[in-house]
């Protein structure tokens, strides 16, 4: 699947959560500029379907939506060009609805039952949020029991500290606020703030081996 490719190449996933359209495209292509090219955009966001619909459309980025709470969210996403679905919590229709439609599926688990569960239900990824308190141990902990699951922590992930996420074997990051905080003011400098952000997130994986 060309999308889970990506993802698993990538490494990062943007988080765009609070933003109209003009903006966000604004901030989308600010993070092309830096080298990320995965994009979340939360369904709790103002015009959301809007701006995936629109973001769908720029070349070299690959859309996804997040905060997809149901089927019904999920399937309207899809339908605005969303290439994968994320969800803070674990329900099978969500999951089911991303397979039917052919996108990746990423339901968001906090425990081990619950990562399997995701799992077995044909999660392509497991979100394990919110990371916060777990850390880096939990994601190499989970690699003895269930390294057949593909992890992608999320909630507490920085761009200082992605890269011990990823060498502790998960396949990619959510990247929020520490790379695309909310601000009203979307000028040239807070974007030039957020390329340098997505470029230094680059240039920590390499640093640490780990190849994006």
């Amino acid at each position: 699947m060309k999308t889970l490719n990506e993802i698993i190449e990538g490494k990062g996933i943007a988080i765009i959560r609070g933003y109209r359209t003009e903006d966000a495209i604004k901030i989308a292509r600010a993070l092309k500029k830096g080298g990320v090219t995965l994009l979340e955009v939360t369904l709790n966001s103002p015009d959301a379907l809007r701006t995936i619909r629109e973001l769908s459309t720029e070349s070299g980025m690959t859309v996804g939506a997040g905060t997809v709470l149901d089927g019904a969210a999920a399937q309207g996403a899809i339908e605005a060009g969303a290439k994968f679905i994320l969800s803070p919590t674990l329900k099978v229709e969500t999951i089911r609805t991303a397979k039917r439609y052919g996108v990746v599926s990423i339901p968001g688990a906090y425990t081990p039952s619950e990562i399997l569960t995701a799992f077995e239900e044909g999660a392509d990824i497991v979100k394990v949020f919110p990371a916060t308190a777990l850390g880096p141990s939990f994601i190499k902990d989970m690699q003895g029991p269930l390294p057949q699951v593909r992890l992608l922590p999320t909630g507490g992930v920085t761009v200082e500290n992605a890269a011990t996420f990823l060498e502790a074997g998960a396949v990619g990051v959510g990247l929020g606020s520490s790379l695309v905080h909310k601000t009203e003011c979307v000028d040239d400098a807070f974007l030039d703030e957020i390329e340098m952000k997505a470029k230094r997130f680059r240039e920590l994986a390499m640093m640490r081996g780990v190849r994006t």
